[in-house]
């Protein structure tokens, strides 16, 4: 569908919002007014990658482009002429991390060892983004099979905008790197034990880990099934709001979905509220300090702001116990549980492909010098697999006491913090330090920094949503975590649109700034008094 000419606008009622800064209703507003179309749209967004991504800064965040995104976006932009849009999502690009299925696209996990893999339909969720007007545009870097140094075999590291020497974070840095860098205004990564939120404190976004079985878990290629989890990333609060609510439904094919039952929500920005925090009691979590000044400082400063807008701050303290043995929990469980879930997945592909952890292990000992002209050599990643190979079955008492009892303990301590306190949420800095410096793969972890509490909210189960909080003196993204109770996601949005409006602390990354025709225009929009005045 062609463009209105803005000959045909009224121009003193029109503003001009650059790209990179655009919510989904700015996107809206400009595709109602004729100054946008989802053709033109993909068109700009595809310019970013091809400014950004091979040349450049050189950021390689996409493994695969959607061929057939514009054809789709101009379908869309008929559809929106003849019958209006079908939600927020219409017409709007989303980028996958390479692990979750796309029946008409390779997934790989980002390794050369499933390079060309196209699996036998969507998953789930990418059903439902589908079903909303949403544009697969590209399938993105991540860490090979989700774990390990944020670095594929595929296409080795993807490079953070913000500072082309520091990590992106993993497992789902990719992911980052395309929605910083403005690819597509929202992002799909997932989430074990901190990939979406380590690379989203990295890259300064909107990210959110959600309630275990608030979304389906079918169609994307397993860690830990018992800890795994797919989330959204964006820009804003808003947005991020806007893409959960598409992605929210109980999944025959996951069982774990059945939770969600009456307790999901399928549209989360009706309960947004900039004074949220009024009266909102935060716990403060203040065993993650120390690590780094810089980053103590803008937390600091965050706690400031919370208290501003109205929020009630309660000291709170994890016991020792947990912060001790949080970490080796998570490998007792996460480990065992790869080799039998990924060979379940790897059935489901064609012949040719590796079926089980034995045989990528075998394939990889082939592939000391990288494999075709863009596959490089992932040892560090490698090696693990036989460290997972080897870690035991899933009847070993030790896999079983931990999934069993331990998930309960972490939650019952958790929840019973929040209960004790009467708290909306228990806040932390997301990364206790800032991105670090890329020296090598055991430089560059998965998750936020060890230290963390990140992966506190995959062994209890409970949501956790990532805004941006302020700079380092460096330049570098500090985030604000805010953990709450099971399914609390819609409280969670509206305290963290509530931060977000108060600090405007989001900063478009200095390695991928606008381009030339980057910018679009919508109706200009009324201030309280005009809409007061009407």
């Amino acid at each position: 569908m062609p463009m209105q000419s803005h000959a045909n606008q009224d121009d003193q009622h029109l503003e001009t919002v650059d790209l990179c800064d655009a919510t989904l209703g700015d996107l809206a507003a400009a595709f109602d007014a004729g100054t946008l179309s989802a053709e033109s749209l993909v068109v700009r967004s595809l310019a970013r990658m091809e400014a950004f991504d091979r040349q450049g800064p050189c950021l390689r965040a996409v493994i695969s482009l959607n061929p057939r995104a514009l054809d789709t976006a101009r379908a869309l932009d008929e559809e929106r002429a003849r019958q209006g849009p079908r939600g927020p999502l219409h017409g709007i690009p989303v980028v996958l991390k390479d692990n979750i299925d796309t029946g008409d696209m390779p997934t790989t996990a980002g390794s050369v060892l499933l390079e060309g893999a196209i699996p036998p339909d969507d998953a789930f969720i990418v059903q439902q983004l589908r079903a909303a007007g949403a544009i697969i545009l590209a399938k993105v870097n991540m860490s090979e099979f989700a774990s390990g140094g944020t670095f594929s075999s595929i296409l080795g590291y993807s490079r953070n905008p913000h500072d082309l020497a520091r990590s992106t974070s993993g497992s789902s840095g990719g992911t980052a790197v395309a929605v910083a860098a403005g690819y597509a205004p929202i992002g799909i990564g997932t989430d074990t034990g901190g990939s979406i939120r380590g690379p989203a404190a990295a890259q300064g976004l909107v990210a959110l880990k959600p309630t275990r079985g608030l979304l389906s878990r079918d169609g994307i290629i397993p860690l830990s099934p018992t800890l795994d989890t797919a989330g959204p990333m964006a820009r804003h609060v808003e947005d991020l709001a806007a893409v959960l609510g598409v992605m929210t439904s109980v999944d025959p094919a996951d069982e774990g979905t059945r939770a969600s039952e009456g307790r999901s929500c399928s549209d989360y920005t009706r309960q947004l509220d900039a004074q949220a925090l009024r009266g909102a009691r935060l716990g403060v979590a203040r065993d993650f300090a120390g690590a780094d000044a810089d980053v103590d400082w803008v937390f600091e400063a965050s706690l400031d702001a919370l208290q501003r807008a109205g929020a009630q701050l309660v000291d709170v303290r994890y016991p020792a116990w947990l912060l001790a043995l949080k970490d080796s929990l998570f490998d007792a469980i996460r480990l065992p549980e790869f080799a039998p879930n990924l060979a379940q997945y790897l059935a489901s592909l064609g012949p040719g492909y590796p079926k089980s952890l034995n045989e990528l292990i075998e394939r990889a000992r082939t592939l000391t010098a990288g494999a075709g002209p863009s596959g490089v050599p992932n040892p560090g990643r490698w090696a693990q697999f036989e460290r997972e190979a080897a870690s035991g079955p899933l009847t070993d008492y030790r896999y079983e006491s931990a999934r069993v009892h331990g998930l309960g303990l972490v939650q019952s301590v958790v929840t019973g913090l929040m209960a004790t306190h009467q708290l909306d949420a228990v806040v932390y800095p997301t990364a206790i330090r800032r991105a670090a410096l890329v020296a090598g793969h055991s430089a560059d972890p998965t998750g936020p920094a060890p230290g963390s509490a990140a992966n506190i909210a995959n062994l209890s189960g409970l949501p956790d949503l990532v805004v941006p909080a302020g700079l380092t003196g460096d330049r570098l993204p500090v985030c604000l975590s805010f953990l709450g109770p099971a399914f609390s996601e819609a409280r969670l949005l509206s305290l963290g649109y509530a931060f977000e409006q108060a600090t405007r602390a989001r900063r478009q990354p200095v390695h991928a700034p606008a381009l030339p025709g980057d910018a679009i225009s919508r109706p200009r929009a009324r201030s309280s008094s005009e809409a007061t005045r009407k």
